[in-house]
């Protein structure tokens, strides 16, 4: 069907495989894409406050130069940055902050330079807190984002510009960034798909090497299991000087081999006792129950992730993390950071608290790493874990306060994703679930060390047997 006789709403509707199928098979351009996508911001944004930069004319200018039969998996696909370290060339980095200036990089993150590779068109920066500290996305200097199904919600954070650009349907896939949960958090808050990659599966090169001591990832956002597996395919892979580097896949991770029958265990409590609503626990114990049917062996059992330790050592840790990472951005920016014009609460945090001793870190991290040796010790290969996403469904624009530290609000939100990105292991959320009055709420499925392929294939065969 050309283009003229599908109304461009529609376009926007399906799945970047999809819109990517379309542009090669010469049923609609690039550039009608694009200009369809940049069309949705256009009328969604001053709402949603998705998008922080848009550059319309660039993206014109890139999609006009691409043809029909362009062999590219993501071939005319518009795609959201996060506006949080992130390298865009000729596109500048602001971190969510007015205190750094912008940052107009000469090259692309790894990972941004194989999604163009792949022949996605970079046509904005998505929306973060300052430094991507928060698990919502509310700062300063652009105000908040808001949830597209629910405009009084959070979209959650720290990648909730990303996640909400995905689910307003202004583009089908955004990069995103995952420390303690910011690619999974947005995307339960927002009803999309989020996946968090092994360790070593995607590049963090060539602007860093031991930012957050290997527990970050990037990822996409995406609203189908076959486009974030497309998105992993395209971002994966080694760069010179990696320190950790996942084996690679037998096959494309958009294959999505149906699996044979796993040993699926269920969970539906929190460490430490930290409460869990309702909501995520019944979303959890119906998939368990579609799982069954499906013909996996389910099994209720937690992870021996009790820990009373962990809570000072992830304090500690993210404290010195969060130090060094005002370091790294300004090295980018090439300028001292404004203390004055920094968010109160990231002031207090990061410059006027005392400086984390690096012995101190050290042993913080030797802690978390061995509390994740504990866990994938009795984890074996094939095992993937079934938990709620989040312990909480998400909160109102405002409701959680910005404070100094690793908050109890920020914990609710992290507490059953920030323990993988420890670990290693790939984890996804998927929007398997909504509350009677269409509130989204994510269930997670976490998978061994580097079987990513794993996690992906059993999220893909929920995602067919929820839509029935």
């Amino acid at each position: 069907m050309k283009s003229e006789e599908r109304p461009l709403t529609d376009i926007l509707a399906l799945s970047a495989v999809e819109q990517a199928a379309l542009v090669r098979a010469g049923d609609i351009s690039a550039r009608e894409l694009v200009e369809a996508s940049l069309r949705a911001i256009e009328r969604d944004n001053p709402v949603v406050n998705a998008f922080v930069a848009v550059f319309a004319e660039r993206a014109l200018e890139e999609a006009g130069r691409m043809r029909a039969g362009d062999p590219r998996a993501l071939c005319g696909v518009p795609i959201g940055v996060k506006d949080f370290l992130s390298a865009t060339e000729g596109m500048p980095t602001t971190e969510g902050s007015y205190a750094l200036g912008d940052w107009t990089a000469d090259h692309d993150s790894a990972h941004v330079r194989r999604l163009r590779e792949a022949g996605a068109i970079v046509i904005g920066k998505t929306n973060t807190p300052e430094l991507a500290l928060r698990p919502v996305t509310e700062n300063a200097r652009y105000g908040a984002t808001r949830n597209p199904l629910h405009p009084e919600l959070s979209a959650g954070g720290s990648s909730g510009g990303s996640a909400a650009a995905v689910a307003a349907r202004m583009v089908a896939l955004a990069d995103a960034s995952d420390l303690g949960g910011s690619i999974r958090i947005p995307a339960a808050c927002c009803g999309v798909v989020g996946l968090k990659p092994s360790r070593g599966r995607v590049s963090t090169g060539p602007d860093f090497g031991d930012v957050g001591g290997g527990l970050p990832s990037d990822g996409v956002l995406t609203r189908t299991v076959r486009d974030a597996a497309a998105g992993l395919d395209a971002i994966a892979g080694y760069e010179p000087g990696d320190r950790d580097v996942a084996p690679p896949p037998a096959r494309p991770f958009a294959d999505l081999v149906l699996p044979e029958p796993l040993t699926i265990d269920i969970a539906t409590t929190a460490p430490l006792g930290i409460p869990v609503d309702d909501e995520p626990r019944a979303a959890v114990e119906r998939t368990a129950t579609q799982l069954v049917e499906l013909g996996h062996e389910v099994r209720e059992r937690t992870p021996d992730w009790d820990d009373d330790s962990f809570p000072q050592s992830w304090s500690m840790f993210m404290t010195g993390v969060a130090q060094h990472l005002l370091r790294v951005v300004e090295r980018l920016h090439g300028r001292p950071v404004d203390a004055d014009r920094l968010e109160p609460a990231t002031r207090a945090w990061l410059v006027e608290s005392t400086p984390v001793r690096l012995i101190d870190y050290l042993e913080a991290g030797e802690r978390l790493r061995a509390y994740a040796r504990r866990i994938l010790r009795n984890w074996p290969d094939g095992l993937v874990l079934v938990t709620p996403t989040l312990t909480r469904l998400p909160s109102v624009v405002g409701g959680i306060r910005a404070e100094a530290g690793v908050t109890d609000d920020a914990v609710r939100f992290s507490a059953l994703v920030r323990i993988w990105n420890v670990t290693g292991q790939p984890a996804i959320s998927l929007p398997l679930e909504r509350t009677p009055e269409g509130v989204p709420v994510g269930v997670q499925l976490i998978g061994p060390p580097g079987r990513d392929d794993l996690v992906l294939s059993l999220a893909a065969q929920l995602e067919r047997s929820a839509e029935g």
